[in-house]
């Protein structure tokens, strides 16, 4: 059976981009996509829509205060 979760280097939380995929919102936060979209839905975490398929990208400052970290 394979691991869902990529193994990779240690992310440097300074090192994230001000805008976050779905992808790499769930990777950092451990949970599957579908969820981040939900939690989208209920407020928890507010998307940005960008482009004209409206693929959603997220603030890393949200994220990281959902993670309990307060950002530099």
């Amino acid at each position: 059976m394979t691991n869902k979760y990529k193994s990779s280097a240690k992310v440097s939380l300074s090192d994230l981009p001000d805008l976050l995929t779905i992808r790499e919102v769930a990777d950092l936060l451990r949970v599957s996509s579908l969820t981040i979209k939900r939690w989208g839905k209920r407020g928890k975490l507010p998307a940005i829509r960008i482009n004209s398929r409206g693929d959603r990208r997220y603030k890393k400052e949200v994220v990281l205060k959902l993670l309990g970290v307060e950002p530099s």
